[in-house]
């Protein structure tokens, strides 16, 4: 038996690098020029050094010739505020009730993360400029209720003015959007950064829309990690709601996919922002990381997975 030394292993490291390199080519090639909207949320937003490596991959992608914006949450650093102030939550189907005083803190706090992202763009030396749904008139929204019911200042997106968007774009800058929107009376509300991201991509024509989340993707089984579902249609993406295998707090998001991807936009992912480049991963990769869903005429870029194997 030949055994290889130190050098020889060496070197098949840098040269399994240089084919993950090779394997990126036609993706930089095929998004180049590309708008991708990352919507960043999830316990990933809770860890300094998983916020810094998600920014880091993020400015990467712009800096091959993505045109990435992100679109934040905080639901995690709200409740802990709301909490750490004394503040009673009221519920409703699940649902925190939004009050004048939660929106308050809720706009507090969402703001601090935005700038908080910016600084750190502004570090990897990339141009960086956050905004609120309110700036320009971006993001128009009506009062959201659930199962009919009042949950207070939660809006529901009727509009997107992507004009503010596609200018800094434009300028060379990378937006990073903070989801609170306004009514017609011009109150603010506070909107499921979900709905805000998916809304976004469909106004600017995004090329993608990627859901950093706490989960791996679609699973076939919820209780099996390893059946995660790289790539399914629009749908196969109904057919596995109607069966019951999406459920719970992953079906709005998958309806926010579907819902873009029939009004334009090319690809939605879903990935779990804690596992470090995931989105490099999930985007650069023949497999991705996690769950890839497109259109029922597009080309699947992994073939090796089918649903119900």
């Amino acid at each position: 038996m030949i055994m290889k030394g130190s050098k020889e292993l060496e070197m098949e490291k840098w040269i399994e690098k240089g084919n993950v390199l090779i394997e990126a080519l036609p993706y930089i090639q095929r998004f180049s020029r590309k708008i991708i909207v990352i919507k960043y949320g999830g316990s990933a937003m809770l860890d300094e050094n998983f916020m810094q490596s998600v920014i880091q991959d993020i400015t990467l992608l712009k800096l091959v010739g993505f045109k990435p914006i992100i679109v934040h949450g905080g639901g995690k650093a709200i409740s802990g505020f709301v909490n750490k102030l004394g503040m009673e939550p009221k519920f409703i189907n699940g649902l925190r009730v939004t009050d004048e005083d939660t929106l308050e803190v809720a706009e507090m706090v969402l703001n601090k993360v935005n700038k908080q992202l910016v600084q750190i763009v502004e570090q990897l030396g990339v141009k960086a400029i956050g905004i609120s749904g309110k700036d320009g008139g971006m993001l128009n929204v009506k009062k959201k209720y659930s199962q009919g019911e009042d949950i207070g200042y939660v809006g529901e997106v009727t509009k997107v003015n992507p004009d503010i968007l596609l200018d800094l774009i434009e300028k060379d800058f990378l937006p990073i959007v903070c989801p609170i929107g306004l009514d017609e009376d011009f109150h603010g509300y506070n909107i499921n950064a979900d709905d805000a991201a998916s809304a976004i991509a469909e106004a600017v024509n995004a090329e993608k829309l990627a859901f950093l989340t706490d989960t791996e993707g679609v699973y076939m089984d919820k209780d099996d990690p390893n059946t995660v579902i790289s790539e399914m249609t629009v749908s196969e993406a109904k057919n596995l709601i109607a069966d019951g295998t999406i459920q719970g707090g992953m079906l709005p998001k998958i309806n926010n996919c579907i819902n873009a991807i029939n009004n334009g936009v090319s690809r939605v992912h879903i990935l779990d922002g804690r596992i470090p480049h995931s989105i490099l991963l999930e985007i650069f990769t023949n497999k991705g990381i996690g769950t890839a869903i497109l259109d029922d005429e597009q080309e699947k870029f992994y073939t090796d997975t089918e649903l119900g194997k």
